[in-house]
Parts: C-alpha cells; sequence; structure tokens
C-alpha cells in the first residue's frame, strides 16, 4: 500500500516558466560573493530563473573544501537583490532550513546523503512541519535521490516531506553511486525515476546531469535523454571559471556554456504524438501481453522442475547451469542487438522468480 499523494502543486507559479522545462543553475559551492554575483549576472543575461548555490558542502572526506556555511547566504540574497532570480541551495538539518528561511532562500533541496538518512529527513521535516501555513504551501522542496539505487528510500523521504505540510514538492534525479569504473560518476538507473514517476504521477521530477555525469562532456546529452524521457527540468553546475573551482570542478561549465547546451536541447509537447505512435504503441502492448503469458508457460516449467527436485532430493540452485544459460543467453541477444546489461537483468529477475517458486515447492511438507 502506497501514499497517495493526492495533492501535489506545481512547484512554481505558471508564468515563472511557461511550457518551458524548469532549470536551477549555478555554482556547486558558493565560494566567495565575487564568484557568486558575476555567476549569476551571467546567468540571469542568459535567461536563467532560478540561481542554485552550495552553502553547506560536506564532502566524502574530511579536508577539502566544505562550503563557507552561513555567510553566503547573504551573497545568494543579493543575487535575488540584483537579478531578480530565485534562490535555492541544500539543506541537511533543522538549523540549516531555519537559517535558509530567515535569508529568504526561494527554493531548498534535500541532497542524496541526507535523503539516504531518515532520521535527518525527520528533522527536516519537523522544521518544516512547524513553520506558518502558508510558507509550508508556498515553499518548494526538492529531495535529490538517495546515494544508493533505493527507490523505496526515496519515496520514503519525500513522503516525510509531504506529511510535514508541503505540497510543492519534487524530486531530483542525480544517480546512484556504484563500486568500481563506470563511464558516469553516478549511474543514472534510468527505470527507477521512471517507476517513481509511475508510483507518483503528479509528481515532478528533475534531473541533474552535473552529478549523473561528473563530466561537463556529458551534460548536454545526459539533459536530452531526461527531456525524452519526460522529466520536468534540469538541475546544471554552473561556474564563473570552473578550472578553479573549489569543488567538482570537472562537472560545471560556464554560462555561456550552459546558455550553448539549452541552446540545442530538442523540446518535446504532448502535440506531437501522431496515429502512427499510437499505432506503435499499440503494437508494444500487444507484444508485452504475449510477453506475459509466454513468461507464465516458463514459470509453469520451473515448477514442474521444483517438483522433480524435491522427489530427487536436488539443490534448487545449480550454479553450473545458471552461468552457462546467463553467457549463452547473452550472446545470443548481442545477435539481436540487446545490450548485455539489459539481457543480464531481465535474466537474473527470470532466474530469482523461478528459484523462489521451486524454493517454495520442496519446502512444502508433505
Amino acid at each position: 500500500m502506497y501514499m497517495i499523494f493526492d495533492d501535489i502543486q506545481p512547484l512554481f507559479e505558471e508564468p515563472l516558466f511557461g511550457s518551458d522545462p524548469i532549470v536551477l543553475a549555478g555554482p556547486c559551492s558558493a565560494e566567495s560573493e565575487r564568484q557568486v554575483l558575476d555567476t549569476a549576472d551571467a546567468l540571469a543575461a542568459g535567461g536563467i530563473r532560478i540561481f542554485r548555490g552550495g552553502v553547506w558542502k560536506p564532502r566524502t572526506k574530511p579536508g577539502g573544501f566544505e562550503g563557507i556555511g552561513s555567510p553566503a547566504l547573504q551573497w545568494l540574497g543579493k543575487v535575488r537583490e540584483r537579478t531578480g532570480m530565485l534562490t535555492a541551495t541544500e539543506v541537511a538539518s533543522r538549523a540549516h532550513l531555519e537559517e535558509a528561511l530567515a535569508a529568504g532562500i526561494d527554493v531548498l533541496w534535500i541532497g542524496a546523503r541526507t535523503t539516504a538518512n531518515p532520521f535527518a529527513v525527520q528533522d527536516i521535516a519537523d522544521g518544516l512541519a512547524a513553520l506558518p501555513s502558508g510558507l509550508r504551501e508556498s515553499i518548494p522542496v526538492l529531495v535529490k535521490n538517495p546515494v544508493n539505487p533505493d527507490l523505496e528510500l526515496w519515496i520514503g523521504a519525500l513522503e516525510r516531506i509531504y506529511r510535514a505540510g508541503i505540497r510543492r514538492l519534487g524530486a531530483i534525479h542525480r544517480g546512484f553511486s556504484s563500486y568500481g569504473k563506470h563511464i558516469y560518476r553516478n549511474p543514472p538507473k534510468w527505470r527507477i525515476p521512471i517507476e517513481l514517476r509511475r508510483r507518483i504521477p503528479s509528481l515532478p521530477v528533475i534531473c541533474d546531469p552535473s552529478h549523473l555525469g561528473g563530466r561537463r562532456e556529458y551534460i548536454a546529452s545526459l539533459s536530452q535523454q531526461a527531456l525524452d524521457m519526460g522529466f520536468d527540468g534540469l538541475m546544471i553546475e554552473s561556474h564563473c571559471d570552473p578550472a578553479s573551482a573549489l569543488s567538482d570542478s570537472a562537472q560545471q561549465v560556464t554560462p555561456a556554456e550552459l546558455a550553448a547546451i539549452l541552446a540545442g536541447l530538442r523540446r518535446h509537447t504532448a502535440s506531437s504524438s501522431t496515429e502512427s505512435l499510437s499505432q506503435l504503441r499499440d503494437s508494444i502492448d500487444r507484444i508485452d501481453i504475449e510477453l506475459l503469458e509466454l513468461l507464465g508457460k516458463r514459470m509453469a516449467l520451473a515448477r514442474e522442475i521444483g517438483r522433480y527436485k524435491r522427489e530427487h532430493s536436488m539443490s534448487v540452485v545449480q550454479s553450473g547451469r545458471y552461468n552457462d544459460l546467463m553467457q549463452n543467453r547473452v550472446d545470443d541477444a548481442a545477435r539481436l542487438d540487446l545490450s548485455a546489461d539489459f539481457v543480464s537483468n531481465i535474466l537474473s529477475a527470470i532466474h530469482e522468480e523461478s528459484v523462489r517458486q521451486q524454493v517454495e515447492i520442496c519446502s512444502k511438507q508433505d
């Protein structure tokens, strides 16, 4: 049973963005007043309406630049006065929340490390619940996905903030940490935000291609992928001098580079649907039904194998058979232009369900 988020409001009033994607841009960290204002001036000239800047920046390991802290909130206030842009920053505690709101910050977000900690999220939620009702109803709060690929943890954090009375609620997809070497800093695992959108259709979801890719050269392509999948906006890190940035230098772009990236993105509208697209979708629906029927037949055979193993006192999992099957199927998939990761994930899920059903049969008492 999932909570129904039945009265989520748009993050911002319609005139702010109209039909355009929401874009939040600004430096990873607010490093100095000059850096903040120079970046903000250039972004405002390029049409950006929301300036993001990190004030508190705890890093994975101590010793690096961890943000200026509270004094930087005043710089964001000057950005608002000077450019008219809304301002946004990350909060990781109730104390951060109270300081940010006292300084007039317009948009708040909860970072990936904080989302992973229900105690910290509840601390922030308690602070939000204590606000006057008018402020609770008007302040946009965005929740980044947790560092680990855990959809339930992400939804749990969103639910805590929703229960605190926040209705301008949104999510930020910034990818997931993964051990080992990868092309992207935080692999997207797109199926997770897609499932989030399926579970909570009214929830705005914004993509953070800066943290997904970890390098500025990936921002454009990841942004386009996000818009192609119907994401509601983008959060992109922009710095007036990325080479000298004190945090995440490799993933920040200049305001001019950001303008070029945004200008090159293709926008999609509901009116682009056509009769031929509808026909293609109907074909997919029919194939999906066929796939489900085939899976049903496969599981029936798996249960028959389970009964055989029970009668002959055999172990359910035959690792040699599984390894051979996986390799053969992945090789077959390559000839059908299917990626190895995609097929491996599907086969793993099918095998897991087959094992579950066989264990159920083998554990039954006579």
